[in-house]
């Protein structure tokens, strides 16, 4: 068993993301001062803040680093970091950062070199860092900072993919659920809806799979979205149809009427024998012919995502389902990496991947990089995960002019978001970026039995913003 003992600081969530790069089964054991690793080699590190300085050893082996004014929390998680690198001979393409959004470290350094020296990202994560935080900023500049956007959740799916982690429910054990949820979402709606005197500057539907309702309940749902909240002819609209199982002609041009701008049509992989080992009941011919359907009727800003290490597939896959989603030129490619989180029915071996038995996903994602780069697909937002095979991330690539406002004003936390349904976060911004959060009530029955409880909560939230 591998412990850290800490002394002189309290930071154990900084020491246990650091472990968790690099073993599984981290736990906290605040009692006697320490994080362990049970799976880790029969070793003792201290992580000390002293006098001079913030230190991690081990026996005789000792990193104290020059902290360049680097906050002491950082500081804890770099000298661990570079001890374990030492002890194990392993690093991690970003280093020390183990936060949700590397573009706000690039935000804070002046060149990519000084984001490796510091962090000890690697050179070519530091580019992409960088790369995305400038075209990220661009987009945001497009987002008033006094607007507000929408998300509107529906935690429902045709089935569940082995992979997943939402909050979602599959339709074939819940089917009597979504009328009422339908009718709890439209009663959230009716009851803030009429209170905000701001522009909208993004309205999100996502998932879940949105487009999971019949053809005659989204006709009703997507109509009644755009009747009660302002939008106005600059409101981007976006609607996550990521099963293509689910996306009719009748859905898509309810959709159209009702002025959705945006579609997300997501195969995950172009490989029909992994797309039914994951449990998703679709084919690749079910993606390109809703895909082309969707052209066919005037959607022309459409995002599809792929995802880089799934079980099932040698690494290389991803770079063939890209080749084959180029030839439909999607005006936004997302490149997700496999990640574990609770609730999924996959392993965390199978997520992790740490022997590397689905050969270099690394190699294979720098590769995909390359090649959307020659597509002309610039990076424009990312984030990361944690539990993330090999310690990588997540990109949203858009051609030029087509990145979604929505996806920078929420992932950036520099922008106000209200959100609708079950399991929605919504967001306030204040002077000097202080970000407030208030959630809703994950479970889908307690939502539906009084969404107006529900309605009450975010009112108060957001009472100083004119929502009354």
């Amino acid at each position: 068993m591998l412990e850290v003992i800490l002394r002189g600081h309290d930071n154990y969530y900084g020491v246990a993301d650091i472990l968790r790069l690099f073993y599984d089964g981290i736990r906290e054991e605040r009692e006697v001062c320490r994080v362990i690793a049970p799976n880790g080699p029969d070793i003792s590190i201290i992580s000390s803040v002293e006098e001079g300085g913030v230190r991690a050893f081990c026996g005789d082996v000792s990193i104290r680093l020059d902290n360049s004014n680097i906050p002491v929390k950082r500081d804890i998680k770099r000298s661990l970091y570079k001890l374990l690198e030492k002890l194990t001979s392993q690093s991690f393409p970003w280093g020390c950062l183990t936060g949700i959004r590397p573009t706000l470290v690039a935000a804070e350094c002046s060149t990519p070199d000084e984001m490796t020296e510091i962090y000890f990202v690697r050179p070519d994560k530091s580019d992409l860092a960088f790369r995305t935080y400038r075209e990220e900023q661009a987009l945001l500049a497009t987002v008033p900072q006094d607007s507000l956007n929408i998300y509107i959740g529906v935690p429902f799916c045709p089935s569940r993919c082995e992979y997943c982690s939402f909050v979602a429910a599959d339709i074939s054990h819940h089917m009597g659920l979504l009328d009422d949820y339908e009718s709890a979402l439209i009663k959230e709606l009716e009851l803030i809806a009429p209170r905000i005197d701001r522009k909208l500057a993004s309205v999100y539907m996502g998932g879940g799979t949105p487009t999971v309702f019949s053809n005659q309940a989204m006709d009703r749902l997507i109509k009644t979205i755009r009747d009660l909240l302002p939008m106005d002819e600059d409101t981007e609209f976006t609607v996550e149809a990521g099963r293509p199982d689910t996306l009719s002609e009748n859905k898509l041009r309810s959709m159209m009427e009702a002025g959705v701008g945006r579609l997300c049509i997501n195969p995950q992989t172009m490989r029909d024998e992994t797309l039914l080992r994951l449990n998703r009941r679709h084919s690749v011919s079910d993606v390109v012919r809703a895909y082309q359907k969707a052209r066919e009727l005037g959607f022309t800003m459409i995002n599809m995502d792929l995802i880089a290490g799934l079980k099932y597939e040698p690494s290389e896959a991803v770079l063939d389902s890209l080749e084959q989603i180029f030839e439909l030129s999607p005006a936004n490619i997302t490149i997700h990496t496999l990640y574990k989180k609770r609730r999924t029915a996959m392993g965390r071996q199978d997520v992790l991947d740490r022997d590397g038995s689905r050969g270099d996903i690394d190699a294979a994602l720098r590769e995909a990089y390359s090649m959307l780069g020659s597509k002309g697909y610039d990076p424009y937002y990312m984030y990361r995960q944690k539990d993330t095979g090999h310690g990588l991330e997540n990109v949203g690539f858009a051609l030029p002019g087509t990145g979604c406002r929505y996806n920078v004003a929420m992932m950036s936390d520099r922008r106000d978001v209200l959100s609708f349904g079950a399991g929605g976060m919504s967001k306030r911004i204040f002077d000097n970026n202080r970000l407030e959060r208030c959630s809703t009530v994950k479970d889908v029955i307690a939502y539906i039995r009084d969404p107006a409880a529900v309605a009450a909560k975010k009112l108060r939230f957001y009472e100083l913003d004119g929502i009354q």
